[in-house]
């Protein structure tokens, strides 16, 4: 004889209790993956790494970029890499974590060089202390200390002014109340310069209009405030999240 199906009302409900708990263990379940991968990172990550190639390219998947992805993951110290795709600019480079600032200095001086050089262009690059700018971008919901992403970014800011103070005594905690009410801002990753102190960072905006508001409108009065020279550039994130995705960004978890 068949098994009797609950039909009606409590049959329903019955179906429903279960398949709500069975969702919020699967929930729970991969939550907690999450919370343990990126707490991980957060224990591994000493060092960042800029990189930006004076190079042109119509579209990002003119970059070889599955190429390079298998051999910088190759690195020692190698952790994760956002690709960054120059806005307008074709310009190719990334925001990578390392495990120690010795192999982030290595991989600046040995391994991009070479990568630059095989493409036949020069290149820009910079090596940040992770240690300094923890606690103040967590504070702005950055993924690369475990913050989940709130949304995916749509596009990348990158700042660095031309001064000198060591992190612990700039003014982040007055800098991030403002930070937060800028249009369109996700998160932001404060950069330290290793050795020269420099303050930047890594902003991820919904758009790229957004970005560029911040970064052609808003961002020189700050630097003007504190009369300072500055550089900033605007990536189009969107054309980059395959070859993101690939290495483990934490933008896109």
């Amino acid at each position: 004889m068949p098994k009797h199906t609950p039909t009606g009302s409590s049959g329903l409900t019955r179906f429903t209790r279960r398949s709500t708990m069975r969702l919020a263990a699967a929930g729970a379940a991969a939550a907690f993956a999450f919370r343990s991968n990126a707490q991980e990172t957060i224990m591994e990550t000493k060092a960042f790494v800029y990189t930006e190639t004076q190079l042109t390219t119509s579209v990002f998947d003119d970059i070889p970029w599955q190429k390079f992805n298998e051999s910088i993951r190759a690195q020692p110290g190698f952790i994760n890499k956002t690709w960054l795709y120059g806005a307008g600019t074709g310009s190719g480079g990334g925001v990578y974590a390392f495990d120690s600032i010795a192999n982030a200095q290595a991989f600046v001086t040995g391994y991009f060089p070479s990568e630059a050089a095989s493409l036949g262009i020069a290149h820009n690059t910079r090596v940040f202390d992770a240690e300094p700018v923890r606690a103040a971008s967590v504070d702005m919901g950055s993924p690369h200390f475990g913050v989940a992403p709130v949304a995916q970014p749509g596009a990348f800011v990158y700042t660095e002014v031309q001064i000198s103070v060591p992190f612990d005594q700039a003014p982040w905690r007055d800098r991030n109340p403002v930070l937060k009410q800028q249009k369109g801002l996700l998160s932001k990753l404060w950069l330290s310069g290793l050795h020269t102190h420099t303050i930047g960072g890594l902003d991820a905006f919904d758009t790229i209009e957004n970005a560029k508001a911040f970064a052609i409108e808003d961002f020189p009065k700050t630097a003007a405030q504190i009369n300072a020279a500055f550089y900033t550039r605007v990536f189009d994130a969107t054309a980059s999240e395959a070859g993101s995705l690939a290495m483990d960004s934490p933008y896109y978890a």
